[in-house]
């Protein structure tokens, strides 16, 4: 990463104009993300959420996508959740419908109305998923102090709240896609960068203050006192070095790529030869990114939230059903200090699982052997030593299916990442912090990698605007 040629680029308007743009958008963005939803008074309002989101990780892991917008019960609480939900959704129907298929094959104008496409998709999930939130926030506020949210509302109101729900993710999909025309870098990958990283601070004091105590403090390089009691400050110290750790080992397997060398048989055309060179491709370790992730929270959700329909079922069979739901797939199983049975564990190891088998599924779909093998064929291209067409292709998928072995164990050990770190700081320290590790392993992927690949897209923007002054 050349910083001198960063640097240098910022006397160049056009960088600057576009560097504007990327903050405008995202103070906009965090602007938004505090204006409640025309449902209650707001003062109210946050006193119930802070207890609603006290301890629950699940809601955590939504609301650090939201960047602090679910817990605020803003506008723009869905996120871009609907517009990624969508994309989703068009990259598995792309593979399986022969139409969208031979469309995306179309290019540039072909990828533009899938683009359309995924864009009016949003719409119908947006309203849905406005629905789904606004009845999981009244189900945790009566569960949790017996209070209606939506008591007395009419249909009108429920039509305004849910417009605005709506409203708000449209509205941040549209900021997304002008952010990428006129900034630098996806626009709805720094948002979601953004919202992770505006939680930072208060996940770090309530760490703090979840190990604060007696008037003794950890002193930092002797410039100010932290204050944190003697077994605080080991503790403090321990996640910070868990934290270095694990930021390196995620920056390592974000980057990690295997090389696989072609090569171009020289052909003649006319007067000219063409071809006659090698150059590589690069097969990412992790090819599916945090995708698998998500797929594995939203599904595991599902058991978790039938159970606590049916726990108060009349039917007695349906109430133990329910409650050994609740018990079975309890994000928080493992921050109780006496639960030792097995139960406590069925959580992180469905979720292990599930991270493992999508990271397999999405990466078949992401990187088709097939189709690269064909277009390797068309082009003149081939891998040394491997016969082009069928045995290339039977290559490439032996190459990613051993790469996504370890990626998907990898994937998987940082999404329960918070669970392992519970076990051992439960025994060692006796205080439970999963709950404040909403952050996880899954939020540091996503930062990590967004934040590479933007300051990637900034050198290319640099390198081209100083190289086009120079001339």
């Amino acid at each position: 990463m050349s910083w001198r040629l960063i640097g240098k680029a910022f006397s160049n308007p056009d960088m600057r104009k576009r560097i504007l743009w990327v903050l405008l958008i995202v103070i906009i963005f965090r602007a938004l993300s505090f204006i409640p939803v025309p449902l209650a008074e707001p003062t109210q309002l946050r006193q119930l959420l802070d207890s609603i989101f006290e301890g629950q990780q699940l809601l955590g892991f939504l609301d650090l996508l939201s960047g602090g917008a679910l817990s605020n019960f803003s506008i723009v609480l869905l996120g871009l959740g609907p517009y990624i939900n969508a994309s989703i959704i068009m990259q598995l129907l792309t593979h399986a419908v022969p139409r969208l298929e031979t469309l995306n094959k179309e290019g540039e104008a072909g990828r533009r109305k899938i683009t359309q496409y995924t864009r009016i998709l949003t719409l119908p999930l947006a309203i849905i998923q406005s629905v789904g939130f606004i009845l999981l926030i009244r189900q945790q506020a009566s569960q949790i102090s017996g209070i209606d949210l939506t008591a007395g509302a009419d249909i009108w109101q429920w039509i305004l709240m849910i417009s605005a729900l709506t409203g708000g993710s449209m509205l941040l999909m549209w900021l997304g896609e002008v952010m990428s025309e006129q900034g630098v870098g996806n626009g709805i990958s720094i948002l979601i960068f953004a919202g992770i990283v505006s939680q930072l601070p208060s996940i770090i004091s309530t760490l703090i203050s979840t190990v604060t105590g007696g008037s003794a403090g950890l002193s930092v390089f002797g410039w100010f006192t932290l204050p944190i009691s003697g077994s605080g400050s080991l503790f403090v110290l321990s996640l910070l070095l868990v934290a270095i750790i694990a930021t390196y080992f995620v920056v390592k397997l974000n980057e990690a790529h295997r090389p696989i060398t072609l090569s171009y048989a020289k052909r003649v055309r006319g007067n000219r030869a063409y071809g006659g060179v090698n150059t590589v491709l690069p097969v990412k370790l992790i090819t599916a990114g945090v995708i698998p992730i998500i797929f594995a929270v939203a599904l595991l959700s599902v058991p978790y939230f039938i159970g606590q329909l049916i726990s108060t079922s009349p039917t007695m069979w349906m109430a133990d059903l329910g409650q050994n739901l609740l018990l079975w797939f309890d994000p928080n199983g493992l921050a109780d200090k006496s639960s030792t049975d097995i139960s406590s564990f069925i959580y992180p190891g469905v979720y292990f699982a599930l991270v493992v088998l999508f990271t397999y599924f999405y990466t078949s779909i992401i990187f088709n052997a097939k189709e690269i093998a064909e277009n390797l064929q068309k082009q003149g291209g081939f891998i040394a030593g491997i016969r082009p067409g069928k045995q290339t292709e039977d290559y490439l998928r032996k190459v990613v299916n051993r790469l996504t072995l370890f990626g998907a164990i990898s994937l998987g050990l940082l999404a329960i990442m918070p669970f392992l770190i519970d076990a051992v700081v439960i025994n060692i320290f006796g205080t439970p912090i999963s709950s404040q590790l909403t952050i996880g392993g899954t939020g540091l992927l996503i930062t990590v990698s967004v934040a590479i690949e933007t300051l990637r897209k900034v050198e290319s923007r640099a390198l081209m605007v100083t190289y086009d002054g120079d001339q």
